[in-house]
């Protein structure tokens, strides 16, 4: 294991838009939707886009670079995926992975040297742009089950391939900073013995729901390497705020009660304190000495102007305070001062 390295890259920008509603994975999003979305995220002041190839199959990199390529590009960051090349073909599979997206594309796992170039290519085309700041190497990871050979295969294939090709990038001033961006603790801590990493792509890993694991192992082996994360899921897919599903994946409808009843208690301690829920949930996950951004996913202007606004509400100290006294949190979770 390396020791920390002061000179990663950071992303500056705390809060970002992340781009997987964009890509039709919950429903169909119109491009009117889509753009009143984006131009709505602007305009609160959001200055994070994350997406990748993945999101829909193309569709999320083509509606981010629709609006994104009009503006300054000095004036925002933005991150994508490698690990999966995008083929047009009139046979295509697209549906098979997205219902709601009009893509004509199938997929292609590559997380070798050639695959990144390509992909990161293939990327700022369809985004219209000259540069990412940020690249994961998307989805290496125990869950994913559209992977070709078992994830640890294909974490090797990445170790030789992927991840040194990366790091030349990062040292030629193509990109700023690389990492995974993975729902599951796993590759990020074999990333860590392998790899010299600036930033991962946490997602799902650290919410009010779940955090425990994150905080006792991923945290600190990360702050040893002075690597930081984009947290992403916060609200677990939107489970915290209401929405009938948890996490990701075709299974994400079958909640287990016992998450069930934990939103259920956490509701009723926010009710207690008149704290919105959501906006406790975004709060906590970004406030992590190791989280150096928050991404949140919007498929409205609605919700991504509230979601903006809610980083700069005051909770009162008292909420936290109930949730340790009842364990819905672990005692040494940082809260929001």
């Amino acid at each position: 294991m390396q020791t920390a390295n002061s000179g990663l890259y950071k992303p500056p920008v705390r809060f970002g838009l992340g781009g997987v509603p964009l890509g039709n994975e919950f429903a169909v999003i119109t491009e009117k939707d889509a753009y009143a979305t984006l131009d709505a995220a602007w305009s609160a002041g959001v200055r994070y886009y994350d997406t990748s190839p993945w999101y829909g199959l193309g569709l999320c990199e083509r509606r981010f670079g629709n609006f994104l390529h009009t503006k300054d590009r000095s004036d925002y960051v933005l991150s994508s995926k490698v690990g999966k090349l995008l083929k047009a073909s009139r046979q295509n599979k697209a549906k098979e992975y997205f219902p709601f997206t009009p893509s004509p594309n199938n997929l292609v796992f590559d997380y070798t040297a050639d695959g990144v170039r390509r992909s990161i290519e293939d990327s700022l085309q369809r985004l219209g742009v000259d540069a990412l700041d940020i690249v994961f190497v998307h989805d290496l990871s125990p869950d994913n089950p559209y992977l070709p050979t078992p994830w640890e295969e294909q974490f090797e294939i990445a170790r030789k391939g992927a991840f040194p090709a990366l790091t030349r990038m990062r040292e030629e001033g193509i990109i700023k900073g690389w990492g995974l961006g993975v729902n599951r603790p796993e590759p990020i801590m074999k990333l860590l013995d392998v790899a010299d990493p600036d930033v991962c792509l946490l997602a799902s890993q650290y919410s009010l729901i779940d955090h425990k694991n994150a905080l006792r192992q991923v945290f600190p082996a990360a702050r040893a390497q002075g690597v930081s994360f984009v947290v992403g899921s916060s609200l677990n897919a939107g489970f915290i705020s209401g929405s009938p599903r948890y996490n990701y994946g075709k299974e994400n409808y079958q909640i287990p009660q016992p998450i069930i009843e934990k939103r259920e208690k956490l509701r009723e301690a926010a009710g207690r304190h008149g704290v919105d829920l959501r906006t406790a949930a975004l709060q906590f996950s970004a406030t992590p000495d190791v989280a150096s951004a928050l991404v949140v996913g919007a498929a409205s202007e609605q919700q991504i102007v509230a979601d903006y606004s809610s980083m700069q509400v005051k909770i009162p100290a008292e909420f936290w305070a109930e949730l340790k006294e009842r364990a819905l949190i672990e005692q040494d979770a940082p809260v929001p001062g």
